[in-house]
């Protein structure tokens, strides 16, 4: 392995301060050459080979929606039915437990938030709308995989001067047969998490984080 030099350290810290969430997009479409080189980035994320075992099948999948595509029309009224499903379901159960309806505070707003707008963020918000699959195996640890592509995905975004935000409810989506039959995928064998990539319509800060030291523990 070639040594890194300091000007890989100080351009890899540049991005990994760069990287934040993108929830407005504009109308400019990225080439698709960027969005091929941010899907190569995931490609190369960690996997769990132990976990998937030897298969001549490979374990790794994406497919890319394009913004006013008739996939994207199909595909946007499901997920958006499955938050509306997943509020109603976690309304109900927060209101004959009172600490569920305390812990869960922050994201029953945010399902009701989403039910209002009548549309899933990211999702037909971006010009690209791109599902990863992993293929499931044992013990289960295909979303810990899918969070790793989605850290490469997201760092090349932004190296690349792209938007990224992540639409986990994509995960949700997984043993849909109807969500599945459109990406061409085999329901109940793949876990998806999923993204939306365009060019952002606001200038993001950098991501501002404690120091290492607040952090940190050394034991002897």
């Amino acid at each position: 392995m070639t040594p890194a030099t300091d000007q890989d350290n100080a351009v890899l810290d540049r991005i990994i301060g760069k990287r934040r969430s993108c929830r407005r997009f504009t109308q400019e479409i990225p080439p698709d050459l960027a969005i091929e080189q941010v899907i190569h980035a995931g490609l190369h994320a960690p996997f769990a080979a132990a976990a998937i075992g030897t298969n001549d099948d490979y374990f790794r999948r994406f497919v890319v929606v394009r913004k006013g595509s008739r996939a994207m029309a199909e595909l946007a009224p499901l997920v958006f039915n499955e938050v509306r499903a997943m509020a109603g379901g976690l309304e109900k159960k927060a209101a004959t437990d009172p600490a569920l309806r305390v812990q869960a505070a922050g994201f029953l707003d945010r399902l009701s938030m989403i039910t209002s707008m009548g549309m899933v963020p990211g999702i037909g918000t971006a010009p690209f709308y791109i599902v990863a699959a992993e293929k499931r195996g044992f013990p289960p640890v295909e979303l810990q995989s899918l969070a790793h592509v989605m850290e490469n995905m997201w760092l090349k975004a932004t190296a690349l001067g792209l938007g990224f935000q992540i639409v986990s409810v994509t995960a949700q989506m997984a043993d849909n047969p109807v969500f599945c039959r459109i990406l061409g995928l085999e329901p109940g064998k793949w876990a998806f998490m999923g993204c939306a990539v365009g060019f952002p319509a606001d200038m993001l800060s950098p991501s501002i984080r404690p120091s290492v030291k607040e952090v940190t523990a050394w034991l002897e």
